[in-house]
């Protein structure tokens, strides 16, 4: 017997917001607004992930782990102070940050999965 997926839709074609499948939850965010602001961004991408995670029946604190890819890594410091300000200190993630080219002004994605009930 195998679990059902279930595929929220994304904004862009061939895209999905959030997968869960199995008791887990994939989900991607970068920021709505295109601030030159590293912190700002990280503050939108995580605001999003919050709801893509709620849309999933889910939220931060039950998430397992997450991949940060920034375009510039000497700004990482910016991008620590947005995730330090919103991550549930009692349910931290592993965490991973990377750097990476981002398309167009986007200067953080955020990757996460989730446990899911």
């Amino acid at each position: 017997m195998n679990p059902t997926i279930t595929r929220l839709a994304g904004t862009a074609p061939g895209r999905s917001r959030a997968v869960a499948y199995g008791g887990l939850v994939w989900t991607v965010a970068t920021a709505s607004e295109k601030s030159p602001s590293m912190r700002a961004q990280t503050a939108s991408a995580l605001e999003a992930l919050d709801r893509n995670l709620a849309a999933a029946a889910t939220d931060k604190r039950r998430i397992l782990s997450a991949t940060v890819y920034i375009a510039d890594m000497s700004r990482k410091a910016e991008m620590n102070d947005a995730w330090l300000a919103w991550v549930d200190p009692d349910h931290t993630p592993q965490r991973a940050c990377i750097g990476a080219t981002l398309e167009g002004p986007d200067l953080v994605e955020i990757v996460v999965c989730a446990a899911a009930d």
